[in-house]
């Protein structure tokens, strides 16, 4: 990691918890950053419940360090969409992140990047900050694509007037998305890399170097320790993991 960067660990618990489960998890990850501050510690820690989590999860890592942050936005304020959450929803409710663009977005619901692009600008623009998320599937590595593909999604879904302190972009190979398969350091790494250099030709040289990349590929307390040494992963997107504190614990213990 280059020297200015924090690390990152957040977690998206995707569509799973009832309250009960939910606020333990939470105060499983708050005991174990209360535990960690002893020490100085070199990442900040998310949580990304569901929609109807939110305020209880709020209420249980109040005071805690322990960010929140929310699964997915509208591009409007208000309006008539029903079934859909506005930023200034999500930021009244006590977030601090929004995830936009993830794969399972991209896929499910057929979002594309200029929908992500536009959610990720009304992030901005509610004064929140956007997980920006991009990846390949396992087709297009096969057809030597992994490059293109990161290169023109990270282009098309770049918010105008990203900053290292607004804006976050999450690496996630789509193969290796709850299939148990993960990318090697060095696979993550090398896609990690050319991430950064698109980052350098689009913001320049302070913002794109100061932007945190994080991998979101099945990222756990085993392979934790090798992918956060990598010089351009800056952190984790982590799913199963994240639904342990344990585990979500030991994988930020990874950061060096």
């Amino acid at each position: 990691m280059a020297k200015g960067r924090r690390f990152l660990i957040a977690g998206n618990w995707k569509m799973n918890g009832l309250k009960k489960d939910g606020r333990a998890l939470a105060k499983g990850v708050a005991k174990f950053l209360k535990k960690a501050k002893g020490k100085k510690q070199p990442f900040d820690l998310l949580v990304c419940p569901p929609f109807t989590l939110l305020a209880s999860i709020a209420d249980e890592i109040k005071g805690s360090g322990v960010k929140l942050g929310a699964q997915d936005c509208h591009v409007a304020e208000k309006g008539a969409h029903t079934g859909d959450i506005s930023p200034s929803m999500l930021k009244d409710a006590g977030c601090k992140y929004v995830i936009v663009g993830h794969s399972e977005r991209r896929t499910d619901h057929r979002e594309g990047d200029a929908t992500v692009k536009a959610k990720a600008e009304a992030v901005l623009e509610a004064e929140m900050i956007a997980i920006v998320c991009i990846g390949e599937t396992l087709t297009q590595r096969e057809a030597d694509r992994a490059m293109t593909v990161n290169r023109r999604q990270l282009k098309g879904s770049l918010p105008e007037g990203a900053t290292a302190k607004n804006t976050v972009v999450a690496y996630e190979p789509v193969w290796a998305i709850g299939t148990g398969l993960t990318a090697s350091p060095e696979q993550a790494q090398e896609i990690h890399a050319a991430i950064r250099a698109e980052l350098l030709k689009a913001v320049g040289e302070e913002e794109g170097n100061g932007i945190r990349i994080l991998y979101g590929g099945s990222m756990n307390p085993k392979n934790a320790k090798e992918l956060l040494a990598q010089p351009d992963i800056d952190g984790g997107l982590i799913g199963g993991a994240a639904l342990n504190a344990d585990d979500f614990g030991a994988v930020a213990k990874g950061c060096k």
